[in-house]
């Protein structure tokens, strides 16, 4: 099969398209002709190099596509399924797993990053990860939502608690898990406030539902939060840029307000407000990825109340360097696709 290899991480070029073997599955695994993947920043960490990580490497956490072969105890799922797949792979039996907190999982491990990933025609992974695609949703609109919407949907739904008619301040919107965050705001009903530098990516979010915009290099973050609530702050902050933006975040807090991280994109040791904290009675919690029931909740949620991805833009495999690049400038608004060109297996429906 065809697959983006990264043999070490680095500068490009380091990630080429090469012929590897194809995976077969093991008992309990699925094995899926995948057809669209995307890109998260993930990816881009990965390239550079993680402590521990493995090479060489098939890099991509997101993936749809057909379902190939079912290994062995697998039922529930048919050869020819348009499915999904959950990037985040857990043991399910340590003392995590059996509270429902899988992404804190012991072993826990994430596609195309300690395991072989979808930038490849075929990928092998445990039944628990496969998730037929929701009613409604284009194979490309299925590789575009499950990790950034599911690391949304864990910030705003399961931590932060959001609800209708409060305030929440969604940072550096244009990304991937911000766009999610204010595409789930909207459908809670609340009230968005978001921020970036580039006046085109805050029109975008204002036809998305955004409430109103900051660009924070022409405003005051701080201070136009305070102007919008009349002083109050707001009710949630989801911040995953970290250094530059958390005081700030913790600043634009109203009393007994939520913040909620999930990166630190310029730096994990911001100057803090401990005294703000205690006083106003705030909130903070991390938040990575998703356990199996936030991923199933999360898919039922895209079908019933019709969430959709944001597809910025589509690239081949064979020019996916471009696609790269587009992500390392944050020239985007939303999701980079990748199409896999096409696997021999069990008939082709797309």
């Amino acid at each position: 099969m065809k697959a983006i290899v990264l043999r070490k991480p680095g500068l490009d070029p380091v990630l080429s398209v090469e012929d590897t073997e194809t995976p077969s599955p093991s008992k309990g695994e699925v094995l899926v002709r995948l057809r669209w993947a995307s890109l998260n920043h993930l990816d881009l960490w990965v390239k550079r190099g993680l402590p521990g990580g493995k090479y060489p490497m098939i890099c991509g956490a997101d993936g749809s596509g057909f379902i190939e072969e079912l290994g062995a105890d697998v039922d529930g799922l048919s050869r020819g399924d348009e499915v999904l797949l959950d990037p985040t792979i857990s043991c399910g039996t340590c003392e995590y797993c059996r509270k429902n907190e899988h992404s804190l999982c012991i072993e826990v491990a994430l596609l195309g990053e300690r395991r072989d990933g979808t930038f490849a025609q075929y990928i092998s992974v445990p039944h628990q990860n496969v998730h037929r695609v929701p009613k409604g949703l284009s194979l490309e609109e299925a590789a575009a939502f499950p990790l950034t919407f599911v690391t949304a949907w864990r910030m705003l739904v399961s931590k932060a608690g959001l609800r209708k008619d409060e305030w929440v301040l969604i940072h550096g919107i244009g990304g991937g898990v911000s766009t999610a965050a204010l595409v789930l705001s909207v459908k809670k009903g609340a009230r968005a406030i978001v921020t970036s530098s580039s006046e085109k990516k805050l029109d975008k979010a204002k036809d998305l539902g955004a409430a109103f915009t900051v660009n924070y290099s022409t405003q005051n973050t701080e201070r136009e939060v305070m102007r919008i609530t009349e002083k109050r702050g707001v009710d949630v902050v989801v911040d995953s840029i970290g250094k530059s933006t958390w005081l700030g975040s913790i600043r634009s807090l109203a009393k007994g307000g939520r913040l909620v991280t999930c990166g630190a994109t310029t730096g994990p040791d911001p100057a803090t407000d401990i005294v703000r904290i205690f006083w106003n009675q705030l909130s903070i919690f991390g938040s990575t990825m998703g356990s199996r029931s936030e991923f199933s909740d999360m898919v039922t949620a895209v079908e019933e109340e019709g969430l959709r991805p944001v597809i910025d833009s589509k690239y081949t495999m064979e020019n996916f360097l471009q696609a790269h690049r587009r992500m390392e400038e944050a020239g985007q608004f939303g999701k980079i696709l990748i199409e896999i060109p096409r696997g021999e297996g069990c008939g082709d429906h797309s």
